[in-house]
């Protein structure tokens, strides 16, 4: 025993810095997405750190890597820390990464100081939390906890044609000294590190956020239907346009859902029209539509909402509409026990800090199904996320590794 675990913060932003280099872009953000070669890169080079100090590697059937670091008595469920290591396309080099490396700083820490914890603690880091090359995203912690299996999923193609179950077979191979592990397997807690991905923490000269529940996120998918034409010989009464009514139903929903309810969130990220030629009226337009809200029952309102405009816009232009739901993640609450810690960790530490709700779905929302759970969130550069932009300050980085120890220490003492 050499004394109370402190946190290497030199040694945490080395890591930072060397995880950043696997499918660094030229921005200085990462393209790491999903059971990508990137992504296996990233799960080997973990999993050689964990190997080094003599911790345990295993790995499950949706290839959730978990490194074990034992406590006094094997027999208790281990104590659960980390996050993910999938980005977006042109995503940051914090998002997921950060609270990754700072849950295997703890497991340093604790080792560098011959620390004995009662209960094991494991470090994880999830599969495809981001959903950006296969949807949807979380399958990993979804998996864990039984919401999904990987079967589920084996007809999913990538963004970029890859099928899923033959990405997750070479992502499993890349870990061939990982003993595989069955899912379902109990833990006592869990803990997740993220920045916030929001500017409120870095505008209040806030240290940390004490994330006490998540946001509900339901997606859907609107394809308006209608008759491919000529642009300059098809006149207006002849016209059956889906795009005239898919701009008007969003054009409707964008000037009313987020302007009266300052909670709710609307956004399409993706928006096709086909044959896509410039000179053709389309006969077919497709968008998607992520709605966001922290009362389960506001959520079912906006998505009615959203299905009634685009009803009335199809009618209107004498076009059909189909809506489907990809996607539906509930709100949820964390655990109080939890966040107390949390709390009285950043007490002891003296770290300014706030409660809060997450406005991003999160591997942690999943976790606490089985498991108390919380998170804890820190400031990032003017709240730019999922953009190779995005930054977190060294001393916030490091501060948020602290904050994780403590309350890690204090929920396996």
């Amino acid at each position: 025993m050499t004394g109370r675990p402190k946190v290497n913060g030199e040694r945490l932003l080395r890591r930072l810095s060397e995880f950043a280099e696997i499918g660094k872009t030229n921005a200085g953000g990462v393209n790491r997405q999903a059971l990508s070669s990137e992504d296996r890169a990233a799960r080997r080079l973990l999993a050689d750190l964990a190997i080094a100090r003599g911790f345990k590697v295993f790995q499950d059937a949706i290839a959730n890597l978990f490194i074990r670091r034992e406590g006094r008595n094997p027999a208790l469920p281990p104590m659960l820390i980390g996050s993910h290591l999938d980005s977006q396309p042109t995503g940051g080099r914090f998002d997921g990464a950060l609270g990754t490396l700072a849950a295997f700083e703890v497991l340093e820490a604790l080792e560098d100081a011959g620390h004995e914890t009662e209960a094991a603690i494991e470090v994880v880091a999830w599969t495809n939390e981001e959903g950006s090359r296969f949807a949807p995203g979380v399958m990993g912690s979804m998996a864990f906890v039984g919401a999904a299996h990987p079967d589920d999923f084996q007809s999913v193609i990538a963004s970029d044609g890859a099928g899923f179950s033959q990405e997750l077979a070479a992502t499993l191979a890349t870990l061939p000294d990982a003993e595989m592990r069955p899912f379902g397997t109990p833990i006592s807690a869990y803990l997740e590190l993220h920045i916030e991905q929001g500017p409120s923490l870095e505008r209040e000269g806030l240290a940390a956020g004490v994330v006490t529940a998540v946001q509900g996120t339901r997606w859907l998918t609107v394809t308006f239907s209608g008759s491919a034409g000529h642009a300059g010989t098809t006149s207006l009464a002849y016209r059956r346009d889906p795009m005239v009514a898919a701009t008007a139903a969003l054009n409707r929903l964008q000037m009313s859902v987020m302007p009266e309810d300052d909670d709710a969130r609307l956004t399409v990220g993706r928006f096709s029209a086909h044959p896509g030629s410039i000179n053709a009226i389309p006969d077919r337009v497709t968008f998607t539509v992520d709605i966001r809200h922290p009362d389960a029952t506001t959520l079912t309102a906006i998505e009615a909402r959203v299905r009634s405009a685009c009803e009335e816009a199809a009618i209107s232009q004498r076009c059909s509409v189909e809506i489907s739901t990809s996607f539906d993640m509930p709100p949820g609450s964390f655990s109080k026990v939890m966040t107390d810690r949390i709390e009285a960790a950043a007490m002891a530490l003296e770290l300014p800090y706030k409660r809060m709700i997450s406005g991003a779905f999160h591997d942690a929302l999943f976790v606490a199904r089985v498991a108390p759970a919380a998170m804890i969130f820190v400031p990032c550069r003017d709240g730019i996320s999922h953009n190779e932009a995005e930054h977190v300050e060294p001393a916030d980085a490091i501060n948020g590794a602290r904050l994780l120890l403590e309350a890690t220490m204090e929920s396996v003492s």
